[in-house]
């Protein structure tokens, strides 16, 4: 029967069979009279009921007259744990007896996984499986998807509380793949239902299994929302998806997740197009997916943008995610010229320091005694420290107003010292060049 959810109370208590109803087609087509023949237990029996009150009319009996008369019907509807059909029936049934206790981190899940489990294709099912059947789709939250949020935060919170959004059951996923030992990523995009577009991103994953690409989505694979409630019901058309297949339905922000050698465009996706322009210029994913592993994660950020806008911002849902892009992007260009200014302000100071010792041991003339090396390095090294505060400095391209001020200032500082620096240096040249028994008259001359 379409819609009907099979109670989680049901599920943990191991309740299998099939619930007999009775009711009435009354001469108009509508429903009356619903009662349980033969049951399983409450919350089944009221799961039947709750569906049958919600069908649309039927078509009522009609006698040889032409006369439409009330018919009595007894429709049976089975409850199954598992589905014995199904080529995964096994996988589902062994990764569904995992521990509770080896539940609480996605280490103990991937390491039960990988000791039940030997091949990528049944590590994947597994963890899809897991996925989909014990997190509950959070409705409260479903509009708070937050790009920020860390992925540790995403996935310990999951796992807490059993509930999540399509980011929570898409990070839990690709990180018990990849604990696994299989290659997989975290997809953000936008979807379409019915011919229509979703007004809110979505986020789905990719997994590399036996050499080949797949796309999987707990989220739609684990039930559906109806009137703000959510059935639980394993859907097994997003699991280990052709990418061509997909793509009917799931757009990713970035091309590059479409894992096709033509990829779409937005504005095709929004025509309903389902096959790969091969007129428009080969897109080698193979080696750009290869070449965004090696990349830091802001020249990661930096490639996608340029994909994502190359590829038409055709709704809010794509421009809010490129702008979330670049502000993260600039945030580390600035955060980068912070670090790099304290980091210039630390060596000054350091070097500061440094010269300052080298005063007080020229003060107390050279005692107690240091090799000429010795003494020599004292200035060369903070000399030294200026100099790297001049090249940090110098590393900060186009700073904003008030932080090439504080530039201009601190460099400023750093020529002054320097010069002193230089001055010390020079005035050893002479000191090291006169024999031991005459060095100590340096002490007493002034430097001009």
């Amino acid at each position: 029967m379409k819609n009907i959810h099979y109670p989680d109370s049901a599920k943990k208590a191991e309740v299998e069979g099939r619930v007999f109803a009775s009711l009435i087609i009354k001469a108009d087509g509508k429903i009356d009279s619903i009662k349980i023949v033969k049951g399983l237990c409450e919350c089944c029996n009221k799961e039947v009921i709750r569906v049958i009150k919600k069908m649309p009319k039927w078509k009522a009996g009609m006698l040889g007259t032409g006369e439409r008369v009330a018919v009595k019907l007894v429709l049976p509807v089975s409850f199954k744990l598992f589905d014995h059909t199904n080529e995964y029936s096994e996988i589902d049934r062994k990764v569904l007896q995992i521990p509770d206790s080896l539940t609480k981190t996605t280490e103990n899940i991937a390491s039960y996984i990988t000791a039940n489990f030997k091949d990528d294709k049944d590590k994947a099912r597994a963890i899809f499986i897991w996925v989909a059947t014990n997190i509950q789709y959070d409705v409260e939250n479903m509009f708070a998807i937050n790009f920020y949020e860390k992925r540790e935060e995403k996935i310990a919170k999951s796992l807490k509380t059993k509930k999540g959004i399509c980011e929570n059951y898409a990070s839990l996923f690709n990180d018990i793949c990849i604990k696994s030992g299989i290659k997989s990523f975290v997809i953000e995009g936008y979807t379409k239902q019915n011919g229509f577009t979703d007004y809110i991103p979505h986020t789905w994953c990719a997994a590399n299994i036996d050499s080949s690409w797949y796309l999987f989505d707990p989220t739609w694979g684990s039930g559906y929302v109806e009137s703000g409630k959510f059935y639980r019901k394993i859907n097994n058309d997003f699991f280990k998806v052709n990418p061509l297949t997909l793509i009917k339905s799931h757009m990713p922000f970035d091309y590059l997740w479409q894992f096709l050698y033509n990829p779409l465009t937005n504005q095709e996706f929004y025509e309903g197009k389902r096959q790969e322009n091969k007129s428009l210029t080969y897109f080698n994913f193979v080696d750009s997916i290869n070449l965004y592993e090696n990349q830091n994660h802001i020249d990661q950020l930096i490639s996608s943008a340029y994909r994502i806008e190359k590829n038409g911002i055709k709704n809010s849902m794509i421009f809010d995610r490129l702008q979330h892009i670049k502000i993260e992007v600039e945030n580390d260009r600035q955060t980068k010229k912070i670090n790099l200014y304290n980091s210039a302000v630390s060596d000054y100071n350091d070097g500061i320091n440094k010269l300052n010792v080298f005063f007080n041991f020229k003060n107390k003339q050279f005692t107690p005694k240091k090799t000429d090396s010795e003494i020599k390095s004292m200035v060369d090294s903070s000399d030294y420290k200026f100099t790297c505060a001049k090249v940090k400095l110098g590393n900060i391209n186009n700073p904003d107003p008030n932080t090439a001020n504080m530039i201009k200032q601190l460099t400023k500082s750093i020529d002054a010292a320097a010069a002193q620096a230089k001055e010390q240096k020079d005035w050893l040249i002479i000191y090291f060049s006169k024999p031991k028994s005459l060095r100590k008259s340096m002490f007493y001359i002034r430097m001009k």
